[in-house]
C-alpha cells in the first residue's frame, strides 16, 4: 500500500468513526428527545361535539382511529388515552405535547382542544324554615317525597355508612337505572344500597395534575367513591339524606336530619379530590357517565373562577357538559360561588343551569362573654364543650404584638403575638379584612399560649370550629370589649357553651359570602337565578376517625345552598315527571319569596346591608310549596338555548360543531328573548321590546292578569294585559315594552312582571340599566 492510498484509508476509517459518532449521538440525542417529550405531555381534551351515532363502542373506537393517526401506532394510543367521552358527548382526554395538541385541533371534526384544569369545590332544621315539614302528608309536594327520582351528585365522594344512607324504606332501584357500585379503596359492591343505588369515581385526570395521589400516607383520601374530605356526604346528605333522629353537631343544632327529597336515590360521581379540587377531564367524564347511568337530577358545588370562558369554549367543562345533560331531560343544579359580596363575581352562568346562591335561616348559636365588671356581651360559637375555663385575663392582641412598627397584630396574624404576654389568656382581635379569618387567628392564639379567641369582623356568615374557644363578635361588640379592657386594671373575661336559639333571628339574609350577579359573561341571562338555605347547615359528615360509622357538621357555603334546590327539583320531577328542566327551574325562580320572617323585604349582606336585588337572590327564596304549583311555566327547549347561542355572535360552524345538529345562525334573535323566567336588559337606550311565551300547567280553564312593577324610572307596558287559557290554548306569548327619557348611564334599576289568576303569582324579576352610548362599560 503506497503512502497516498494508507493516508485516504486512515481518512476513510476517521469518516467512517465520525459517522458511527454521531449516529450515536443522534440516536442518545432523539432518546434524550422522546424523554423530554414524554416528560411534558399534559392531559388535553379533544372535544368533538355531539355524538355522531348512539353506539358507544363506535364512539370510543373512533377516538382510538384519531389518536393513532396523530401518534403512528395503536399502542402509542392506547397509552395516551385516559378517558373516552361516548355517552352525552364525543371526545377523549389523552397525554398530548402541547405540539400534539396543536396538531389534533388542526383534524376534521375536532371542535376545541383544551388543556386541563382544576376547578374548586365551593365551601335539618333548614328544611322545616324553607316549608318542607315531614309530618305533612297531604300536599302533592310531600306525598312521594322524591320517590321514583335518582339526584346525581358531582363532589368528592360519599360515607356510605352514615345513618343518612339508610335504606330502610327506600323503594326499589328504578327500571330505567343503568349505572354501577364501582369498587376501590375502603369501598365494596356491598356500600351500594337502595339509597345509594349507584358510586363511581374519576381520577385520571387529577392524577396527572398531582402525582402523589396515590400516596394514601401523605394525602388525606381514598381511591374510591369513599369521601376523603366529608364534602360530598354533607351535599349528599342535604339533597336526598334518609331520616335520622337526634342529629347533632356536638349537642348543638339537634333534630330530625333529612334531605329535601329522603326517598329519592342517589347516584354518587367522585370528580373532586382532597388536594386542590376537580379536573375537566374527570368532571366531563362524570357528566358523561351521569347522562349514561340514567340520573333525573345532578347536583354539583363546583364552578369556575371569574374570568368566565364562553359557552362554546371547552374550557367550561361544566357549561359543556351541563348542556348535553339538559338536552336529555336532566336538571342541572349549580352553586354561586364563594366571591361575593362583590358584584360580578357569579359562576356557573349558562341560561340552561339553575344557579343557586346562599342565605341564612332562623337558627343561630348564642354565646355568652361576661366581663369581669358583671356585664354581659353576645357572640356565636360552635365550640360547645370547650370552654372550660371560669374568668381568665383578657387581652388586647395590639397589645401584645411582637413587632410595634406594623399591625399585623391587630387581627392575630400568623406569629404576630407575643407568646409570654398571650400565655393563659383570653385574646381580642379585629379582623382588618376578609384575608384573614377566625380559624387563622385561632391558631396564632392557641401557638401563642392564649386559651381562648374573639374575633371581631364586619357582617360574615358561616362559623368554624377551632382547637380553642372561639367567638365571633360584631365591631360594635368588639369595641365595647376594648372599652373595657382599657379602663379595667386587670381585665377578666369568662366564656361560656354555646347555645342553640330558633326562631329570634330575622331571615332569611343572602350570605356575605355568596357571589352576586350581574354575569360577565352574559348580563342578558339573570344570575343567581334562586337563593337556598346555604349558612351553618348540618348534614352528614366524615366521622373523625374510621372507627366511627357517622358524623354530622355544620357547614355554610353556595356548596350547601345548591343540593337544597336539587332536593327540591327531585320533589317537583316525582310529581311532575314528565317537566323539562326549564319548566322546573321556572317554577322554583316564579314563585319564589322576597320577604323575610319579619314581613319586610329580604336583606342582602355584604360590607353594608341592603335591600336584596335579583343579583342577589334571582327570584328570590326558595318556597317548594309553591313551586309544586306554579300555574304558568316559561319553557326553553334545546333549539332555544341555540338560538340563543347565535344570538351572542357564534359562528353556526361553532354551534354546529358544539352540538352536532345542523344550525343557522342566518336568523338571529336577539339574547333577551330567550324564554327564561326573569327579563334582563343590560343596554336599554332608549325603548326595548321583549317576548316570552308561558303555558298553562294549572287549571285548564283560568284567567291570568298582569300586575307591572315597573323599575325606577322605566316605563313598562304589556301586551296583552290578560292571557285566557282553555282546553284548546295552553300556551300563550305576551310583549313587554320598556321606554327610558334617560339620557345619562345609570345602574340597574330593578322590578317585576307578575301574572295572576286570583290563585297563582308567576312573578318574573326584572332587571334594566340604561345607557348611552355603545361603548360603554360597567367598570
Amino acid at each position: 500500500m503506497d503512502s497516498k492510498t494508507r493516508r485516504d484509508w486512515i481518512c476513510a476509517r476517521k469518516n467512517y468513526s465520525l459517522v458511527v459518532l454521531a449516529l450515536c449521538l443522534l440516536q442518545h440525542y432523539l432518546h434524550v428527545s422522546i424523554i423530554l417529550v414524554e416528560a411534558t405531555s399534559e392531559v388535553h381534551i379533544v372535544y368533538l361535539g355531539g355524538k355522531k351515532n348512539d353506539d358507544p363502542a363506535s364512539t370510543k373506537k373512533f377516538h382510538h382511529q384519531i389518536l393513532t393517526t396523530l401518534l403512528g401506532s395503536k399502542e402509542a394510543a392506547y397509552r395516551s388515552i385516559i378517558y373516552s367521552y361516548k355517552h352525552g358527548f364525543s371526545g377523549f382526554a389523552a397525554r398530548l405535547t402541547e405540539s400534539q395538541a396543536e396538531a389534533i385541533a388542526e383534524f376534521p371534526g375536532v371542535v376545541q382542544v383544551i388543556r386541563n384544569r382544576i376547578h374548586k369545590l365551593h365551601t335539618t332544621r333548614s328544611w322545616d324554615f324553607i316549608g318542607i315539614h315531614q309530618h305533612l302528608s297531604g300536599n302533592l309536594l310531600t306525598k312521594s317525597m322524591g320517590k321514583g327520582t335518582i339526584i346525581g351528585l358531582i363532589d368528592s365522594g360519599v360515607w356510605p355508612e352514615s345513618e343518612s344512607f339508610n335504606d330502610e324504606g327506600m323503594d326499589p332501584i328504578p327500571t330505567h337505572w343503568k349505572g354501577i357500585c364501582q369498587q376501590g379503596e375502603h369501598f365494596n359492591s356491598t356500600n351500594c344500597n337502595r339509597k345509594i343505588i349507584g358510586a363511581r369515581w374519576f381520577r385520571k385526570g387529577a392524577i396527572e395534575h398531582f402525582k402523589n395521589i396515590n400516596d394514601t400516607n401523605t394525602v388525606v383520601d381514598f381511591l374510591s367513591p369513599r369521601d376523603g374530605i366529608g364534602h360530598g356526604t354533607h351535599t349528599a346528605s342535604t339533597a336526598a339524606g334518609y331520616f335520622v333522629k337526634r342529629a347533632n353537631y356536638r349537642g348543638l343544632a339537634s333534630g330530625l336530619a333529612r334531605g329535601g327529597a329522603p326517598l329519592a336515590q342517589l347516584a354518587i360521581y367522585k370528580a373532586c379530590w382532597a388536594f386542590e379540587g376537580c379536573t375537566d377531564a374527570d368532571l366531563l367524564k362524570a357528566f358523561d357517565k351521569a347522562i349514561h347511568d340514567g340520573v333525573d337530577i345532578l347536583s354539583l358545588s363546583v364552578g369556575n373562577v371569574t374570568p368566565l370562558f364562553s359557552y362554546v369554549d371547552q374550557r367550561d367543562s361544566i357549561a359543556i357538559g351541563s348542556f348535553h345533560a339538559t338536552a336529555k331531560g336532566i336538571t342541572v343544579v349549580c352553586s354561586a360561588g364563594n366571591d361575593g359580596p362583590i358584584s360580578q363575581t357569579i359562576v356557573n352562568t349558562a341560561p340552561w343551569l339553575i344557579t343557586v346562591a346562599a342565605t341564612t335561616i332562623d337558627r343561630a348559636f348564642p354565646t355568652a362573654i361576661t366581663l369581669g365588671n358583671n356585664h354581659t356581651l353576645w357572640g356565636q360559637s360552635i365550640d360547645i364543650g370547650k370552654h372550660k375555663h371560669g374568668f381568665v385575663g383578657i387581652i388586647y392582641s395590639e397589645r401584645i404584638a411582637l413587632d410595634r412598627t406594623n399591625d399585623s397584630a391587630k387581627d392575630c396574624q400568623p406569629g404576630s403575638l407575643n407568646a409570654t404576654l398571650a400565655s393563659g389568656k383570653i385574646v381580642l382581635c379585629f379582623s382588618k379584612s376578609d384575608q384573614q379569618d377566625i380559624e387563622s387567628a385561632s391558631n396564632t392564639v392557641q401557638e401563642a399560649g392564649g386559651v381562648g379567641l374573639i374575633f371581631a369582623q364586619f357582617p360574615n356568615h358561616g362559623l368554624a370550629s377551632c382547637d380553642i374557644p372561639c367567638i365571633r363578635v360584631g365591631y360594635e361588640v368588639g369595641t365595647q370589649i376594648l372599652s373595657y379592657i382599657r379602663k379595667a386594671r386587670f381585665p377578666i373575661a369568662k366564656l361560656s357553651d354555646p347555645k342553640t336559639v330558633i326562631g329570634k333571628w330575622v331571615s332569611p339574609r343572602v350570605a356575605s359570602f355568596s357571589a352576586r350577579g350581574p354575569s360577565s359573561m352574559t348580563p342578558e341571562v339573570l344570575k343567581p337565578d334562586i337563593a337556598a338555605p346555604g349558612v351553618d347547615i348540618i348534614a352528614a359528615f366524615r366521622p373523625r376517625d374510621t372507627k366511627h360509622s357517622n358524623g354530622y357538621a355544620l357547614l355554610s357555603g353556595t356548596s350547601m345552598a345548591c343540593p337544597h334546590v336539587a332536593g327540591i327539583a327531585a320533589l317537583i320531577k316525582s310529581a311532575h315527571p314528565n317537566w323539562s328542566p326549564s319548566a322546573i327551574k321556572s317554577a322554583l325562580v316564579t314563585t319564589a319569596s322576597q320577604t323575610g320572617t319579619d314581613g319586610t323585604s329580604i336583606s342582602a349582606e355584604g360590607l353594608t346591608r341592603k335591600e336584596a336585588d335579583p343579583f342577589d337572590i334571582g327570584g328570590g327564596h326558595v318556597d317548594p310549596n309553591k313551586a309544586i304549583d306554579p300555574g304558568l311555566i316559561f319553557n326553553a327547549s334545546t333549539d332555544d338555548y341555540i338560538q340563543f347561542l347565535c344570538s351572542l355572535g357564534y359562528s353556526s360552524a361553532s354551534i354546529t360543531r358544539l352540538t352536532k345538529t345542523n344550525i343557522n345562525c342566518i336568523t338571529k334573535t336577539h339574547g333577551v328573548n330567550l324564554n327564561l323566567p326573569s327579563i334582563t336588559i343590560p343596554n336599554l337606550k332608549r325603548t326595548a321590546t321583549v317576548t316570552r311565551t308561558v303555558t298553562n300547567v294549572g287549571h285548564i280553564n283560568s284567567k291570568y292578569k298582569a300586575l307591572v312593577h315597573a323599575p325606577p324610572g322605566i316605563k313598562m307596558t304589556v301586551e296583552p294585559q290578560t292571557l285566557s287559557f282553555n282546553i284548546t290554548t295552553q300556551i300563550l306569548p305576551f310583549k313587554v315594552t320598556f321606554f327610558t327619557t334617560q339620557k345619562m348611564h345609570g345602574d340597574y334599576k330593578f322590578g317585576s312582571l307578575t301574572w295572576t289568576d286570583g290563585e297563582h303569582l308567576v312573578r318574573s324579576p326584572i332587571a334594566i340599566r340604561v345607557i348611552g352610548f355603545e361603548s360603554y362599560n360597567d367598570v
